[in-house]
């Protein structure tokens, strides 16, 4: 390997030249002697900085002569000690920062052109699309931010036609509900929040190619959300049904399972029921199949993928039929089908459970029952289905005074009414084993149902008393021949084969594939959200599909956006715009006032950004090709699940009407950690206000918790205790950043403070780019006197009158192999971290450079030049 060469690498964007920091090879050229203005032009601070010294242009008027070099580095040290003022920061961002984002906005230096050299590799990293709330940005903001620009820096350094976009996800139901407090109207609101994202994100100076921000609030956007809608539709993948939603009557909407926390909303904490209602529905189920098969291609964390498999929850079972009987004990006409995973253990089914809100179910309870099921049914409306199945919950539930026969044993079998069975998963009723499930041995051993054992563990081990064994085995007491099943000494495998065989043959049942996965619920009864472009024959009631020239069906404007209370959404006001006549026959009409999901605009929006002013089609079938698919997606876990299978889901239809290339939308996803608040310290003290030690407080009861500054605070050992009375040992714990707790920090305050190059540096020094890490302000100083470091080394000592020292110990003398030595390595390791996205190893690596170069006489120009590429 050649270590006095370093390869170059054409820039994909004017300037046409950068250096390109790799990995070197004895094929590479020549250190080049001299930078030129083009290869600064696209790099943050310290790149501009050898240009200056260059061009005698400065931050602060200084000038840089050559022959005053001085002998070492710890002289610039020394002489900065004996001036004792210093008017001028030892790291000038105040001036440096604003300058550049300036020069890269009026110069559009980061714009990924139209038309770009296809042979050339691409790059296409994307941020998870963000809300601009009003609160605007938190430092934890910036971490996914961060690491997404430096990945786009560094391709661009390699010469790849880089893709790097922001805009906005700015439907939603917080504007709204801030819109129906103020009477502002959400347009006004989103669009100020729109402007502080976007200012608070050029003050952090990221590359975004700011040409191609988009918001889904526009028109010519949302143009795009509702054609993809028309053709779900044409695919008959968009339909409606009458089903239960969680209805919230105090936000007047619809909410999903996620939004609804212990029966209230998670947003204002109102009362939601389950309500049914009309409501368009996507069928996400028909794409179940490849939406599991396709996740073992994909460069996700493992975590992810199998967050996905479960909600997927794809199992193969079968499906039986349970005759109902009347009072007298005689089959009726009437069957209750159940899906179950274990037709092995059909013999121990000693009860069945039906949903609160089973179709039949009316029609099963008896008289003397009627009134408890129905007192049932209302408590079970106001519990979401996260609730209902959370397993550490105690099972409830009501007889519903009738029985089924077990076709299996041939015997009668009571039919129970329990929340913790969903009509929206199989068949809205299970066939109930409390000898081989947990919730139904909890709910058996609760109402004394028989417990009837079938399955025996496979090594004869002894199954732990008062507790279900769910585990495969070896059946038992599973015979009948008088309908000709007998599956007893069969494994748990065979034995559910032969059940399945024999339903088969006598009528009873058959093989099925079930999913937990949902149709996707696609309608909000809210006014900030996209139109369904769907009108309705006022004489038919028929569905007719808006015309794609129509199209975009624009949001009508509103003053009275508040809830009606009946659950007409408030479109419905709009009067003008509801009534309409069908183009086709002429008949009146009316429109359909649901709006979309916030999820839509956000399923599709990497597309757009590939093409994003085409008033023609959605995207460019050429740039699609090029640009397809993202290969780095950066976001939140929270998104692990909805967001990213929604996405999929489209981009398959998408794939399937030939509109894109690629069967999958996100090459790889990264999720980052959170960025917890500082940490706070608890005291514990008794209802007399004395401190108690935080490992005895358990011991006396009742106790207060009294927030301690940290000034008061040391550690001591593992844990931190008060500094004036070691023993009482405090509660040291940090929290996600929110407002309630107000332990929000501003990144407007750190860069005002530190600069942007301070804090973005610091986020990425925390720790491990995906893990979770607590904020501390005084940390970012560490990385700042690394930025002053750097400065002073390169620059020079800061004079006061706004000056810098003449000369640094910088020469223009060749490297020695050493000093080359130590840059190449710098520039392997970070080139290495960068990729495995390691950033705090990288940051590392960079300061032992630094370190290093203190220590020698002098430092040649083109090691220093090289190594702010790197850093930058």
């Amino acid at each position: 390997m050649n270590i006095t060469h370093i390869n170059l690498q054409p820039f994909p964007h004017s300037p046409p030249l950068h250096y390109r920091t790799c990995l070197l090879s004895s094929k590479s050229l020549p250190l080049p002697r001299k930078f030129t203005p083009s290869h600064i032009k696209q790099s943050p601070s310290f790149a501009s900085i050898l240009y200056k010294k260059h061009t005698l242009l400065s931050y602060g008027c200084f000038g840089i002569k050559r022959n005053r070099i001085r002998s070492s580095v710890s002289e610039v040290e020394e002489e900065q000690k004996q001036k004792p003022v210093a008017v001028k920061r030892a790291y000038p961002f105040n001036e440096i920062e604003p300058k550049w984002q300036r020069y890269w906005e009026e110069n559009r230096t980061f714009r990924t052109p139209d038309d770009v050299d296809t042979s050339k590799p691409k790059y296409y990293v994307l941020d998870m699309f963000p809300y601009p709330s009003g609160a605007g940005l938190h430092v934890g903001h910036p971490l996914g931010y961060t690491a997404t620009d430096i990945l786009a820096r560094f391709k661009r350094m390699q010469g790849y036609n880089v893709l790097h976009p922001m805009g906005w996800d700015a439907f939603g139901l917080p504007a709204e509900q801030y819109a129906i407090e103020t009477g502002t109207h959400p347009k006004l609101t989103t669009l100020r929040n729109i402007n502080r994202f976007r200012s608070q994100l050029k003050s952090l100076g990221f590359s975004f190619d700011w040409d191609r921000e988009i918001s889904t609030i526009e028109p010519d956007y949302y143009k795009w959300t509702q054609w993809i809608f028309l053709q779900l539709l044409k695919k008959g993948l968009a339909y409606q049904a009458e089903v239960p939603v969680n209805w919230c009557p105090a936000l007047g909407t619809v909410l999903a399972n996620e939004e609804v926390v212990d029966g209230v909303s998670e947003r204002g904490g109102h009362p939601v029921i389950r309500k049914p209602m009309r409501q368009w529905m996507l069928k996400i189920t028909a794409y179940a199949d490849c939406l599991l098969e396709d996740l073992d291609e994909l460069d996700w964390p493992e975590s992810i993928k199998e967050m996905q498999r479960n909600w997927i929850g794809r199992s193969e079972g079968a499906e039986v039929e349970f005759c109902v009987l009347d009072t007298d004990g005689k089959e009726t006409d009437m069957k209750i089908t159940v899906y179950t995973t274990r037709p092995d253990t059909i013999f121990g089914a000693t009860y069945l459970v039906v949903a609160p809100e089973y179709t039949l179910l009316s029609s099963i309870v008896s008289t003397k029952q009627s009134e408890c099921v129905e007192e049932y049914k209302d408590i079970a409306s106001r519990k979401s289905d996260l609730e209902r199945t959370e397993l550490q919950k105690e099972k409830t539930g009501v007889s519903s005074g009738c029985y089924a026969k077990n076709p299996a044993t041939g015997e009668p079998i009571p039919i129970w009414v329990a929340d913790y069975v969903l009509a929206s998963y199989g068949t809205g009723a299970i066939m109930a084993v409390p000898a081989h499930d947990s919730r139904d041995h909890e709910f058996a051993s609760k109402y004394d149902i028989p417990i009837k054992w079938v399955v025996t563990p496979n090594n004869g081990s002894c199954i732990e008393s008062g507790k279900a064994y769910s585990g495969q085995g070896i059946i038992i007491n599973s015979s009948n021949m008088r309908v000709g099943l007998d599956i007893n000494g069969l494994s748990s495998k065979d034995a559910a084969y032969k059940v399945i065989e024999w339903a088969e043959k006598t009528g009873n049942g058959k093989k099925k594939v079930n999913y937990k996965l949902r149709d996707w619920l696609f309608a909000r009864q809210r006014y900030w959200g996209e139109p369904i472009p769907v009108i309705f024959l006022d004489d038919s009631g028929e569905s007719i599909p808006v015309h794609e020239t129509e199209l975009p069906l624009t949001l009508p404007e509103l003053d009275d956006f508040t809830p009606s209370g009946t659950g007409e959404p408030p479109l419905s006001k709009a009067v003008s715009w509801v009534k309409t006549i069908d183009p086709s026959s002429g008949k009146p009409a009316t429109r359909e006032t649901n709006t979309m999901p916030q999820w839509a605009g956000s399923c599709w929006y990497y597309l757009r950004f590939m093409d994003p002013k085409n008033s023609n089609e959605l995207v460019d079938k050429a740039k699609e090709m090029y640009w397809s698919p993202v290969d780095i997606y950066i976001g939140g876990a929270e998104h692990a699940v909805l967001h990213l299978l929604y996405s999929r889901f489209w981009h398959k239809v998408l794939y399937d009407i030939g509109l894109v290339s690629t069967k999958e939308p996100f090459k790889c996803v990264i999720n980052q950690g959170i960025i917890l608040g500082e940490v706070q310290y608890m005291a514990c003290t008794d209802t007399d206000g004395n401190y108690i030690s935080a490992d005895s407080s358990d011991e006396l009861g009742e106790y207060l918790q009294e927030i301690i500054p940290e000034e008061r605070v040391v550690k001591s050992g593992e844990f931190f205790v008060l500094k004036d009375n070691p023993n009482i040992r405090l509660i040291a714990r940090a929290h996600k950043m929110s407002k309630s707790r107000g332990n929000v920090v501003n990144p407007d305050d750190v860069v005002s403070e530190y600069g942007a190059d301070s804090l973005r540096l610091y986020e990425m020094f925390m720790g491990p780019f995906r893990d979770s890490k607590t904020w501390n302000t005084s940390g970012i100083e560490g990385v700042h006197r690394f930025l002053g470091r750097t400065w002073r080394l390169i620059v020079g000592s800061p004079l006061p009158h706004d000056t810098f020292r003449d000369g640094t110990v910088v020469t223009d003398e060749e490297p020695t192999m050493e000093q080359l030595r130590s840059l190449h390595k710098c520039i392997a390791k970070v080139t290495e971290e960068i990729e495995g996205t390691r950033f705090n190893t990288g940051i590392s690596a960079m300061m032992e450079f630094i370190n290093a170069a203190y220590k020698v006489l002098f430092i040649e120009q083109l090691e220093l030049d090289f190594f702010c590429l790197v850093l930058d």
